[in-house]
Parts: structure tokens; C-alpha cells; sequence
């Protein structure tokens, strides 16, 4: 098994190599875009999880009793702030929800951005590493003519293994951005009818 995993793992530092100097920021791209991703997952996950109707939320705001642990969904998370702000004054709770549903939203978009960024940048990099290795290959041309075949294969090489690599970074990272936007916007959704039906109920 252990040998099973070195050899994974030298054929990763050699494919690394072939692929020159982008590889390293491809590589560091990838894992900090999958972070976040993860991080991202796992939060909409627990905002989805053991969520409360809206008439149980109206329910723990009328009594003032704030909600068990066993809810951890987004309307927990809002009716847990409102009880920990209200004032008892009904335009003032009015205005205090306006403001926890807009943090609330503010939180659901963090480090989308950052994610469709990073997949961006992934492709381009690619094609940096496409030129730096067609580069490469001219300049073997250029000294040896066409007759040095290997030296040539690793001009060429380098800039396929890079677009490659970048490409493999970009769409999986451009999906998963998207799918998280969807679920972000549905949150939203869910959040402002909450608000409204929370507004009426102060």
C-alpha cells in the first residue's frame, strides 16, 4: 500500500516538473479554491439542516423563549440574533430584523467571489504556461533546428501539461461556484419571506 502511494506521488512530482514554473501556482490555487469551496458547503449544509417553519420562528419570537439546539437551520440562526437584539419597541424590532436579514445575506455570499476568481485565474495561467513552453520549444529550435526531438518534447510538453492543468482546476471550481451562487440565491429567497412574515408578527 505505502509503495502504491510513493509511486503516486513521484509521478506527481514528475508530472509537476514537466510542467514548469506555473504548475506551483496552479497547485496552490487549487487547494485554496477547494477550501473555500468546502467551507462553503458545509455551511449551506448546516443552514439547510434541522430548519424551523416560519410559524415556529414566530412562535419562539412571540414567547421570547430562544430555540433548542437541535435547530441549527437559517431561521434558528435569525430568530436567535432578533431575541438577542430586540428592544420591545415594534418599529425599532421592525428595523432590528431589516438589519439581521441584510448581515445575514451579506454572510451567504462570502468568498463567492473569491471562488469564481481563483477558477478564473486557473485557465489563464494555463495559457501562460502554454507560451512560456512554445517559448521553450523555439528556442531549442532555434539552437539545435528540428533535429533535437527530446529537447523539443519538453517545450511542448510543458505547455500541454499546463493548459491541461488548468483546465482541470477551472471547471470543476466554475461548477461548484455556480452551484453554490444557486444555493446562496435560494437561501435568500427563504430569508426575506422569513423577515417579512417575522415583521408581522412583532
Amino acid at each position: 500500500m505505502l509503495e502504491i502511494i510513493l509511486n503516486h506521488f513521484y509521478n506527481l512530482m514528475e508530472y509537476m516538473q514537466c510542467g514548469g514554473v506555473v504548475m506551483a501556482p496552479l497547485i496552490i490555487i487549487s487547494l485554496l479554491m477547494w477550501l473555500l469551496i468546502i467551507n462553503r458547503v458545509l455551511f449551506f449544509k448546516r443552514l439547510y439542516f434541522k430548519n424551523m417553519s416560519h410559524s415556529m420562528a414566530k412562535n419562539f419570537i412571540k414567547t421570547g423563549i430562544f430555540p433548542d439546539k437541535k435547530y441549527k437551520g437559517a431561521a434558528s440562526v435569525i430568530v436567535n440574533e432578533y431575541l438577542k437584539k430586540k428592544s420591545g419597541v415594534r418599529h425599532l424590532d421592525r428595523y432590528i430584523i431589516d438589519e439581521i436579514i441584510l448581515n445575514f445575506q451579506g454572510k451567504l455570499d462570502a468568498y463567492l467571489s473569491i471562488i469564481g476568481i481563483l477558477a478564473g485565474i486557473a485557465p489563464l495561467l494555463g495559457l501562460l504556461g502554454t507560451v512560456i513552453g512554445m517559448i521553450t520549444t523555439f528556442d531549442v529550435i532555434s539552437t539545435f533546428g528540428t533535429g533535437n526531438a527530446k529537447a523539443m518534447a519538453g517545450g511542448i510538453s510543458e505547455a500541454l501539461i499546463t493548459t491541461q492543468t488548468g483546465l482541470l482546476v477551472a471547471m470543476p471550481g466554475l461548477y461548484m461556484h455556480n452551484f453554490l451562487q444557486t444555493r446562496s440565491g435560494k437561501l435568500k429567497k427563504r430569508v426575506d419571506s422569513l423577515g417579512l412574515y417575522l415583521k408581522r408578527s412583532v
